[in-house]
């Protein structure tokens, strides 16, 4: 494997560790959207259908 991809593997593996810690770290919802947060891309995703608001 070239150090380009090693690197680039190195660095997603990062990414997702600190995605995982940040979820960690957020406060339990009840009674919230199942999943990731539905708002995260700016617009509200549910079933793979986005509405904008």
């Amino acid at each position: 494997m070239s150090p380009a991809a090693e690197r680039a593997l190195a660095e997603a593996e990062a990414r997702r560790a600190a995605a995982r810690a940040e979820e960690a770290a957020r406060p339990k919802e009840y009674q919230g959207p199942k999943g990731p947060e539905p708002t995260r891309y700016g617009d509200w995703e549910k079933n793979g259908i986005a509405s904008d608001f």
